[in-house]
């Protein structure tokens, strides 16, 4: 094998590296053959493996075969291919140093200046649903060691890891005929964070079958990228990011389709306004403020339009709250439902779809965001918060689908067991609770929402507060307690309010006196024996 082409002056006293020489191994082909255009046309030997060096070589383009450079075969199926010496010295070789000059000159191995690879698609591969021995061939060896060999020496290598680094990496070898130490760092710093998650992806796979005893895991690694930059914060002197975990399949993977820039307090709202609208089955539609429902709704019975009929409920409940809100939808937005809007100033629209008429309609609101969910979107398995110094981890507080067998065996602590109508009511009533910041307090008619108190330290304001945005429509509707009823005060706040049956966990100390309170009124009431805070 001939020796090093390359002029050891130019790696110690020039910013700018040279390429000469490129190691290409893609599983990700796009855009591959505009690179090997521009590697070609600058002279640069192109050196790659197995089906890259097919599709390079295809095109008319010249590479030679790493097995060439490397002497040896690929091996056991494409397992072994680049794990040699003679490509990892050409990787790891420190031009700067003299020693390292002389040993690749001994061995006769040239160095790489440019090293393009990405990895094997492991995430892709376990979102498909695949299982077992398709997935662990599907974890990727000689990429990540090429790619870690490669940003370690950022100093001589350029290391690319996304066909999104390649035009600024083909424009550097037309103007400069190589990369800088600055574009060289910030790509080793892409790289790292590359593997990273990849081996994070890869920790979670295995981790999901080794849980410990209590179904939690001993070791949480969390990665994510950041995808945007925000104009700020809660707070105008904050800084703020977006970030998307890898794997992730919820508000930060939405499509954004029209609108202003999100901001940190719009992602927030519309997270929660998308906790609040799929905890329902039936066509339903949730306006947030601040974190907290102003309105919850499912759609009415024979409605011609359902989400257009669930946004106007919602709507109805708080209006003056609703100003400025965030909206989120568990169906398509239809054309009546973006009629509906028109007149009604929002800040942000979540749905799985729109209606392409509707999107005409919103066209003229082009401040108003709209954003568009993921297909694979989900509710989430679990919950994390940071805290100081560390971070909590929960199983997410979800209901189960068969909600109403469950709320069968609720205990009735006094009154009649109500019509299917008014546990209907009671069901819905119990679901939206659990969208609103504790303490929470939720009167509902007609699977609307109609007055709703949150966030109050103690649970009696929350129902005054209810009651108050309530007005005359709390006569006769249902309510729901996240937690219990530490006093009697609570409940006869409502039952005074004309409320007629109220849900609520139990288990007050004090139970006796508030079940006396709800049976000298006459009122239903059930302990379903489960809370549903939420901080």
């Amino acid at each position: 094998m001939a020796g090093p082409s390359h002029d050891p002056a130019l790696y110690r006293h020039r910013d700018v590296v040279p390429i000469r020489r490129a190691l290409v191994s893609v599983s990700d082909k796009t855009d591959l053959l505009s690179l090997a255009e521009a590697l070609a046309g600058a002279g640069i030997e192109i050196v790659s493996t197995g089906s890259t060096a097919a599709t390079i070589r295809d095109a008319g383009y010249p590479v030679t075969d790493v097995a060439s450079v490397t002497g040896f075969p690929e091996s056991l199926d494409g397992r072994v291919k680049t794990l040699h010496p003679n490509v990892h010295a050409g990787l790891l070789a420190d031009l700067r140093l003299e020693d390292h000059e002389r040993q690749l000159d001994e061995l006769g191995i040239e160095p790489f200046e440019l090293v393009v690879v990405n990895l094997y698609p492991f995430v892709e591969t376990v979102r498909s649903g695949a299982q077992g021995d398709e997935v662990v061939e599907q974890i990727d060896i000689g990429g990540p060691a090429m790619v870690r060999a490669s940003a370690k020496n950022y100093a001589n290598v350029a290391i690319v890891v996304s066909p999104e680094s390649y035009p600024a990496v083909i424009e550097s070898i037309g103007t400069a005929g190589g990369t800088s130490l600055t574009q060289r760092k910030e790509l080793a710093a892409r790289a790292f964070a590359h593997t990273a998650a990849y081996d994070t992806a890869v920790s979670a796979w295995f981790a999901e079958g080794t849980l410990v005893e209590d179904g939690l895991p001993a070791h949480l690694t969390i990665k994510a990228e950041r995808l945007a930059t925000l104009r700020y914060g809660e707070n105008a002197h904050q800084r703020a990011a977006i970030y998307t975990r890898v794997g992730g399949h919820g508000i930060a993977q939405a499509t954004q389709l029209q609108g202003k820039e999100m901001s940190y307090n719009n992602y927030v709202d519309a997270d929660a306004a998308l906790r609040a609208a799929f905890d329902m089955v039936k066509p339903a539609v949730a306006i947030i403020k601040h974190a907290n429902p102003c309105g919850i709704a499912v759609t009415a019975p024979n409605a011609l339009d359902p989400i257009a009929s669930a946004h106007l409920r919602a709507h109805e409940c708080d209006p003056v709250s609703a100003y400025g809100g965030v909206i989120a939808a568990n169906g398509t937005v239809t054309l009546k439902m973006a009629e509906n809007l028109k007149d009604i100033f929002t800040e942000v629209i979540v749905a799985p779809d729109f209606e392409p008429a509707a999107l005409e309609v919103f066209r003229a609101k082009k401040n108003l965001r709209l954003l568009q969910l993921p297909p694979d979107w989900r509710q989430e398995r679990m919950d994390v918060r940071l805290v100081s110094g560390g971070l909590l981890l929960q199983d997410a507080d979800r209901f189960p689908d068969d909600i109403e067998s469950v709320a069968k065996d609720w205990q009735l602590v006094s009154g009649q067991r109500p019509a299917d109508e008014d546990m209907t009511n009671l069901i819905f009533a119990w679901k939206a609770c659990r969208a609103v910041k504790s303490n929470a307090i939720v009167l509902a008619k007609n699977s609307a929402t109609v007055g709703i108190g949150m966030g109050q330290v103690n649970r009696v304001d929350s129902c005054r507060l209810a009651v108050e945005r309530a007005g005359d429509r709390a006569a006769g509707s249902v309510a729901a307690s996240d937690a219990f009823f530490p006093f009697a005060d609570g409940p006869q706040v409502l039952i005074d309010a004309g409320v007629s049956a109220i849900v609520q966990p139990g288990g007050s100390v004090r139970d006796d006196e508030v079940i006396a309170a709800a049976q000298a009124a006459g009122v239903t009431m059930f302990f379903t024996g489960e809370r549903h805070f939420f901080h």
